[in-house]
């Protein structure tokens, strides 16, 4: 569980697919097996009615009065840590960065076998926000008492204390812990968009409300729910939130109120102002920028350009910062961990990593470079520190020390948490008392009974040193939101990067066959240019996937145009007919289509991606004009 902490920071004065871009050569860890067992963690820290699929066996139900003295049900939902609090804030950011990670790198999460488990772990907590959200401008934040549950070492199973309730609403507000919450849903609503269209509605419809509800009556949730002041202060305040949850909107609505929003307020709000060095549950800066930094990248800056760069300039100060590469950078350990506090110090190095991470995806497929005050950076390297940092957790460090509990030979085995650390009541139904757990579990010297697969403890300090005992809990203590961001990044690793273009809108792989009964999959759509073969320039169609919607299917072509010749393509010009839906990757004017504004030329034996969705066969796609210069 987190402590309150300062708030450090300072002020800072392509949409091209380059086919054929190698993936970093990756190796030395399994991070397939890695990415399993961070996912496998959330079902430890499940509270409410255990599934019948339930994975982590020595667990049991728990929670199962839950907001039941406030007359609503808040059954469910994930435990934040170590303790049997839920803290709704943290519980909404976990939320965010799964969904986050599953958008960027759903593909590789279904290579490595775990797309069904982590839309689960994301439904469980999605399940428990619905419920939360039990009205349009009413919010429950916490559940439990931080205090009691301090006071008390005992399995969730056996809890005795305080499972009170406590809520935002218009007289007592909370934009920050509203404004994540909107951000959950939204960014969950595009994962499940696919998979449960009916659901991601609703997902959305709650991200809306709250939305309004963050952004009219304006507060910070500390201020309404004290209780959370020691454990999840918010010291960054509300005005990230705010912008996050625009950002997130925008994405997942494509309505341009949300985009309006994060222009006009870039400067009233810190978007545009803040530098950041670190990025969190608490501080969202850097998340907004980089996002931010995207939709400049996808073109859509439009009249508000200039301020998104502004955006852009900062989500670039902190690229260049946890690189060593800035104007100021982030302390790293003799070993090369990024180091920002004593307490859980891991959650900065995932969450860092996981956005280095997509802004090397985003600036390889803008053909881009970073910009630092040392110069140049080309996107590898950006994903080649993220990799240094997971290497880091997994055992690539001065103790040889796996911070992944179960990875490796080399882990925590004393992790300060009370589910792990008592004996399941499985295999000894005998009740644990509040202080009983402390005299007879807490204060044991030995291995934890229960191996809490996965966790991301807390890690070691500023000199790489770290201590695995129960009550270090500022080294030993996990955190859901240690594990969001990791999932993304493992996935990432394990799954490569196949030349897929990260500014394109997002397409999730297929959960599995839909065959009920066997049959022939059909063959990839293929529509050659009318061009002669002897044509400098080469354009290919396929359909990617196919869906059915109130009766008609939809389709999504994409369609790949390659620059065959010695010589660098300029003033492309390509006629479509046939075209009944919306269109991205492309430039229109007048009659024709042409490169994005934020390239002119597409060099020799390089390509460029496009795609469009609509009802009916692939559109006719040709070439008009051109030069080769």
């Amino acid at each position: 569980m987190e402590k309150s902490m300062g708030l450090c920071f300072s002020i800072a004065p392509l949409f091209l697919l380059l086919i054929g871009i190698l993936p970093l050569a990756l190796g030395g860890h399994d991070y397939g097996e890695a990415l399993t067992k961070s996912i496998l963690f959330f079902e430890a820290q499940r509270s409410g009615y255990l599934p019948s699929n339930q994975r982590i066996q020595w667990r049991g139900n728990s929670g199962l009065r839950d907001g039941k003295i406030n007359g609503v049900d808040l059954v469910g939902g994930y435990h934040d840590a170590g303790d049997n609090v839920k803290f709704g804030l943290p519980m909404a950011f976990t939320i965010t960065m799964m969904s986050w990670s599953l958008i960027e790198y759903g593909r590789q999460m279904a290579a490595g076998g775990e797309l069904n488990n982590a839309l689960d772990a994301i439904k469980w907590g999605t399940d428990y926000l619905i419920k939360a959200h039990a009205e349009p401008n009413v919010l429950y934040g916490e559940v439990g008492d931080g205090n009691t549950d301090h006071y008390c070492w005992q399995r969730p199973e056996d809890m005795t204390t305080s499972r009170a309730a406590y809520k935002i609403d218009p007289s007592n507000p909370g934009s920050d812990l509203a404004g994540e919450t909107a951000a959950a849903m939204a960014a969950a609503s595009i994962v499940f968009r696919r998979y449960n269209p009916s659901y991601a509605k609703e997902l959305l419809e709650h991200a809306y409300q709250l939305f309004d509800f963050a952004d009219k009556y304006r507060g910070k949730y500390d201020s309404s729910i004290t209780l959370a002041q020691k454990y999840y202060r918010s010291v960054s305040g509300y005005a990230d939130e705010l912008l996050w949850a625009a950002a997130w909107l925008y994405k997942a609505s494509n309505n341009d109120y949300y985009l309006n929003y994060l222009g006009n307020n870039g400067d009233a709000l810190g978007g545009t102002g803040w530098a950041m060095t670190e990025f969190g549950w608490d501080v969202k800066y850097a998340g907004v920028q980089t996002l931010v930094a995207k939709f400049l990248m996808q073109g859509k800056g439009g009249h508000y350009t200039p301020v998104f760069e502004e955006y852009q300039q900062k989500a670039e100060y902190f690229m260049c910062s946890c690189l060593g590469k800035g104007s100021a950078n982030v302390q790293k350990t003799p070993g090369g961990l990024i180091f920002r506090q004593r307490w859980n110090n891991m959650q900065f190095v995932t969450s860092a990593s996981f956005l280095l991470t997509v802004y090397s995806d985003y600036l390889s497929s803008a053909g881009k470079s970073l910009k630092c005050v040392s110069g140049y950076v080309p996107p590898s390297e950006l994903l080649a520190f993220a990799k240094s940092q997971v290497d880091y957790i997994l055992g690539d460090n001065p103790r040889a020390t796996s911070y992944m509990v179960g990875y490796g030979n080399n882990y925590p085995r004393q992790v300060h948490h009370r589910g792990s650390s008592i004996v399941s009541f499985k295999v000894d139904p005998s009740f644990v008392s509040c202080r009983g757990g402390y005299a007879t579990w807490f204060s044991r010297k030995g291995s934890d009974p229960n191996l809490l697969t996965g966790a991301l403890v807390g890690g070691p300090d500023a000199y790489d040193n770290f201590a695995d005992q129960r009550d270090n809990y500022e080294q030993t203590e996990p955190a859901t939101y240690n594990n969001a961001p990791l999932m993304g990044l493992l996935a990432r690793l394990h799954g490569g990067h196949d030349g897929y273009n990260q500014l394109l809108p997002v397409e999730l792989p297929a959960l599995k066959p839909v065959n009920t009964q066997p049959k022939a999959a059909p063959k990839p759509k293929v529509t050659p240019t009318p061009a002669s073969s002897a044509s400098p320039i080469d354009i290919a169609q396929k359909e990617t996937t196919s869906w059915v919607s109130k009766g008609k299917t939809y389709y999504r072509y994409s369609t790949i145009v390659t620059n065959k010749s010695p010589k660098t393509l300029k003033n492309l010009k390509l006629s479509i007919s046939k075209l009944y839906g919306p269109i991205w990757g492309l430039t229109k004017s007048s009659d024709s289509y042409s490169f994005p504004a934020w390239i002119d030329s597409l060099p020799a034996g390089k390509s460029i991606e496009f795609v469009y969705i609509h009802s009916a066969s692939p559109a006719e796609v040709s070439v008009s004009s051109y030069t080769l210069v």
